[in-house]
């Protein structure tokens, strides 16, 4: 369940770009999971909850290449062998890279950003990892309430996404004009593999079927449910429609907070997380244009503000009549307030403000070195962003058709029949964006080379036209 939440986020992401880099999305998703196979077979996981590495910041190599890696008891739960339980932790690793890649959209390089990966795993997710999960982690003692990923999966993803955009830069403001999601109903079915994924997410981190695993998607739903219709009304109040993509933007951060939260608080407390993370992610989503860091897909907004909230409620609604429904946890973590454990609040405030600190100047550093490596780039040209990122990093595209203008209304009406007659209409004049037009007229270049939107791939244009007519 969990594994399907990749090819959910490439499709929402896909969604939200454009047409000419839609394809792109997907790529970088599942080229993300791809590596992180890699990575956390090979020191990944043993860096994040080798039992053996003290240090409490980061693990050792006693697993390294999944070695003492079998029938063990796993860090997780005594009824989890570790083969399994590494297996699992794989797929979180996975999905909070893809989270990150949202941070390409539309001018990133995809290799640059695959060695990025590797790199952030290493030393942002790892660490993050050890300090809630590993038995030597410092917020483990210190009696952190991190259920499923609030700090190394959302506020990692979401700081991580803002440190990548600002290294990349904003996107041509040009090409900003009139700029909308592409087509909701990928956006919509993306997010619908993501809640499926997320019930697996959620639901599974009690390590077993029990009755925690049930409340916490009970829980998951409920947070989900209430952010969706807080947002959605917070659109309506604007624009006085009823958006798509405002309810699946507002389903998306309210199952964000319901990570780390979930198998803690109450169903009670599910609703209020619900909306405030709806009213507070919607408002948090104009924080880029303060700062202006061009997170093109919201990640910081949706992932790393979000799950701020549900890490900050597990302080005032954790219970532990839900932390010990699993069978195992009985009396052994305390809750928060309803518990009368006031000391909880503030362990989660500082889990919070380390986790953030971490992730971005972490991620900042990364991203930076990458970009100065000599080939390695992280933006790609301004001709490439023009043109698209599936036609200048994939060479495939999403969709096969002839592009045309969003403003219909510049159009004439056809009012009578198309004439009979070849149609005799320059390259430049069928495209709406005129930077396109200057790059398909453009002359041949000296060395010989045709320029891309000239010579074949102009005729090819006309040959669909034709076809069309």
């Amino acid at each position: 369940m969990v594994l399907v939440m990749v090819p959910g986020l490439g499709f929402l992401y896909s969604g939200l770009a454009r047409r000419k880099s839609a394809l792109s999305m997907i790529w970088v998703c599942m080229g993300s999971f791809a590596v992180i196979t890699f990575q956390w077979y090979f020191w990944g996981y043993s860096l994040a909850f080798s039992a053996s590495g003290k240090s409490g910041f980061i693990g050792d190599l006693h697993h390294f290449g999944l070695q003492n890696t079998l029938g063990v008891p796993s860090p997780g739960s005594p009824l989890i062998p570790e083969l399994l339980y590494s297996f699992y932790q794989m797929q979180f690793c996975g999905v909070t890279a893809a989270i990150v890649m949202g941070a390409t959209a539309e001018r990133g390089r995809v290799i640059p950003a695959m060695v990025f990966t590797f790199f952030w795993a290493t030393l942002v997710y790892c660490p993050i990892a050890c300090w809630a999960w590993n038995i030597n982690g410092w917020a483990f003692k210190y009696g952190i309430m991190d259920y499923a990923g609030g700090g190394p999966v959302e506020i990692g993803s979401g700081m991580s996404a803002l440190a990548y955009s600002l290294v990349l830069g904003r996107r041509q403001e040009k090409m900003l004009l009139n700029f909308r999601p592409h087509n909701v109903s990928l956006i919509t079915l993306g997010t619908i593999l993501l809640w499926f994924g997320w019930l697996g997410f959620n639901g599974g981190s009690s390590f077993g079927a029990n009755l925690r695993a049930t409340m916490a998607c009970w829980n998951s739903n409920l947070t989900a449910m209430f952010a969706a219709a807080s947002w959605t009304i917070l659109d309506w109040r604007l624009a006085k429609k009823w958006s798509m993509v405002a309810y699946c933007s507002g389903a998306i951060s309210g199952l964000v907070a319901a990570t780390p939260a979930s198998g803690f608080i109450t169903p009670f407390g599910s609703i209020v997380l619900g909306v405030v993370t709806g009213v507070v992610c919607n408002f948090a989503t104009k924080i880029k244009f303060w700062i202006r860091i061009d997170d093109s897909l919201d990640v910081f907004a949706e992932h790393g503000v979000a799950g701020m909230l549900g890490l900050f409620f597990n302080g005032l609604f954790g219970a532990n009549y839900v932390i010990g429904l699993d069978g195992v946890n009985t009396g052994i973590i305390n809750g928060g307030f309803l518990n009368r454990n006031f000391r909880q609040l503030y362990v989660q405030v500082a889990y919070i403000v380390a986790a953030t600190a971490y992730s971005f100047v972490m991620s900042l550093i990364i991203a930076l070195a990458i970009n100065y490596t000599p080939g390695l780039k992280l933006r790609a040209t301004e001709q490439a962003e023009l043109l698209g990122m599936d036609d200048d990093q994939i060479g495939e595209f999403a969709y096969d058709y002839v592009e045309v203008r969003r403003d219909y209304l510049a159009w004439t009406p056809a009012k009578n029949e198309p004439l009979a007659e070849e149609h005799n209409i320059t390259g430049g004049d069928r495209h709406g964006i005129p930077e396109h037009s200057e790059m398909i007229n453009q002359p041949t270049r000296t060395d010989g080379v045709t320029p891309t939107g000239s010579g074949e791939g102009a005729d090819l244009d006309e040959k669909v036209e034709k076809k069309q007519d």
